[in-house]
């Protein structure tokens, strides 16, 4: 069945969680408000929404370097308190990240930072194609939407599939531990070093 758009403003005004959930939800549940609810608390997620607004000033940066020293990388992870900061879970949870970031190559945390010229990038790619192969233009939006979604699954660390467990993104790992712990867990930053980088960079400017 077809979701609305006024099923997932009621969700989302429920339970805080992003539209792309909420959808993804109501469609798991075939458009019954209380099974996307519950499959929400399942995932983590309605819990995490809740407490995302709460400083995460605590955490760690963890450093993580991979095939010998090929792949580096370096996250910050935050928390509210110390205790969690120190919390095995956490740490692990901090280790998965790092490990999802050399082996995925995420560009961006959430998709708020992708910018403007680099999606608009991506539609005109994406126009170009569907006129190539001779798509009738009343399909090209539907196209265009689908490879920027696309896009952003695999440049997204928020978004992209778990290494361990493809079936569930990283927001949803995170808010499975949120759900568990009681505090709020955010990624700050990341930088992911391959070796030989910057001589493919020096080698594409000349």
């Amino acid at each position: 069945m077809a979701i609305t758009t006024e099923q997932i403003k009621e969700l989302r005004d429920a339970t805080g969680v992003g539209i792309l959930d909420c959808r993804a939800a109501l469609e798991h549940a075939g458009g019954d408000y209380d099974k996307a609810v519950a499959y929400l608390r399942e995932k983590g997620l309605a819990k995490a929404a809740k407490r995302a607004g709460r400083a995460a000033s605590d955490g760690v940066v963890e450093l993580y370097s991979h095939g010998d020293g090929r792949v580096g990388v370096m996250a910050e992870i935050n928390c509210e308190t110390d205790f969690v900061a120190r919390s095995e879970a956490f740490r692990n949870l901090a280790h998965e990240i790092a490990l999802q970031i050399a082996a995925a190559s995420p560009r961006w945390v959430n998709e708020e930072e992708v910018p403007q010229e680099v999606l608009e990038a991506e539609r005109d790619v994406a126009r170009a194609r569907a006129k190539d192969e001779g798509k009738p233009e009343a399909a090209w939006d539907k196209i265009i939407a689908g490879r920027v979604d696309k896009f952003l699954d695999e440049n997204v660390l928020m978004r992209q599939g778990y290494i361990r467990d493809e079936g569930k993104s990283v927001k949803e790992l995170i808010g499975e531990v949120v759900g568990s712990m009681g505090e709020n867990i955010v990624v700050q930053r990341f930088v992911r070093w391959e070796l030989g980088e910057h001589v493919e960079s020096e080698e594409t400017e000349e």
